[in-house]
């Protein structure tokens, strides 16, 4: 399925210049006019690997649940406290900034990702009744690298693969600041994909000692990384990397398989805030690692020994 191009600035991935050719470069299908047809988000769910749905949330609710998160992130001494919160300008080298924990009690995210509308959607998309991770992936990108090209299953395939994730931007995400892409019909490439999807990154091996003893540390033999050059996947994959400039309201929702990663954020001083959530079937196996009160996730009581 070929999206409509447009006259795009050059786009950085992961320190690389990413080919902007048409056949190499593209914007992301907008599925939000089709939102109350389900048999047609779930045909292009199957052909694109991918539903963009623009505008489908309330845009003040999504800054309502940001002014939250921001005022946690200027709590927990990340921005710059000379301008006000909710811009989200942070301090200088202020990287990657993983907080999953400001979502916790917080009821303006809550609501948003796990009540209403988007509970509505994955409810009507999957046909049956849901349930979600009870983790939130809450990440703040400052100026920097982006996230590298990998799946989501290596990180949470130990009950379904049928799940999907939810990334949601809360606030408006030009392409300098630099929001997710996704790689063109990757997700049908299991000729490429086998080797690597169905590894599990918190898995290792009992026999193999210098390997089983980084276990017992939290450390991984396996990142989950499929590449740290996002031009080269798609040389090989084919297809085209898919993004958009994101707008507050929209959410973009994907499988496991599916490749992406993200824009480098080559702004002055500003955090990309977004959050990854989880949605499967209610009566399908979930992976233990991301439901309860406190989940283990990758944590040492995350960790699966196995025999090599």
């Amino acid at each position: 399925m070929m999206s409509p191009t447009l006259d795009l600035p050059q786009l950085h991935s992961y320190g690389h210049d990413l080919d902007m050719s048409e056949d190499k470069v593209g914007l992301l299908r907008d599925s939000c006019g089709v939102a109350d047809d389900v048999e047609e988000l779930r045909r292009r769910f199957d052909e694109d690997g991918y539903l963009y749905m623009k505008g489908y949330l309330d845009r003040a609710e999504v800054l309502r649940a940001r002014e939250s998160l921001t005022s946690r992130l200027a709590d927990a001494g990340v921005l710059d406290l000379a301008h006000p919160h909710v811009e989200g300008i942070c301090k200088p080298n202020s990287g990657y900034v993983f907080k999953p924990e400001i979502t916790n009690n917080n009821e303006a995210v809550q609501q948003l990702l796990y009540s209403g509308r988007l509970v509505d959607f994955y409810t009507r998309f999957f046909g049956e009744p849901i349930r979600h991770y009870d983790y939130t992936w809450l990440r703040a990108i400052g100026p920097g690298k982006g996230t590298n090209p990998h799946c989501d299953l290596p990180y949470m395939g130990r009950g379904t693969h049928r799940h999907m994730t939810c990334w949601l931007p809360y606030g408006d995400i030009s392409f300098t600041l630099g929001g997710l892409m996704v790689l063109e019909g990757s997700h049908k490439r299991m000729d490429l994909l086998e080797n690597y999807v169905y590894r599990d990154v918190d898995a290792f091996c009992e026999n193999k000692q210098k390997e089983a003893e980084a276990a017992k540390k939290g450390a991984w033999s396996f990142t989950g990384t499929l590449s740290h050059n996002p031009p080269m996947v798609r040389n090989k994959f084919g297809g085209r990397w898919l993004t958009t400039e994101f707008k507050a309201g929209d959410f973009l929702t994907f499988g496991m398989f599916l490749v992406h990663a993200s824009l480098d954020n080559r702004s002055e001083n500003r955090l990309r805030i977004s959050s990854d959530s989880r949605y499967q079937r209610a009566s399908e196996p979930i992976d233990e690692r991301w439901v309860g009160i406190n989940p283990p996730g990758h944590s040492t009581s995350g960790k699966r020994g196995r025999i090599c």
